[in-house]
């Protein structure tokens, strides 16, 4: 049986440079570009997140991406 799930994938730049990447599973279904950058800019101005790199200052990428994931073997019970 195949299953699918959907992620919310928000890519931040830190202060080294390096990307941080911030995953949400499930994402609500009707999620607008404009509200997921409105909240990165909120993890961003607050300080809400930090990394092993320092702050992050800025959005490098938003994707969403839907997995499905097919179970081909079911052990015998």
């Amino acid at each position: 049986m195949a299953t699918t799930v959907q992620s919310l994938r928000m890519v931040f730049r830190n202060q080294a440079g390096r990307n941080v990447t911030i995953t949400l599973e499930n994402p609500r279904d009707n999620l607008t570009a404009a509200e997921i950058e409105a909240a990165m800019d909120l993890i961003i101005a607050r300080n809400i997140f930090t990394s092993s790199g320092g702050d992050l200052v800025a959005k490098q990428d938003i994707r969403l991406i839907d997995t499905t994931t097919n179970d081909l073997y079911e052990p015998p019970a």
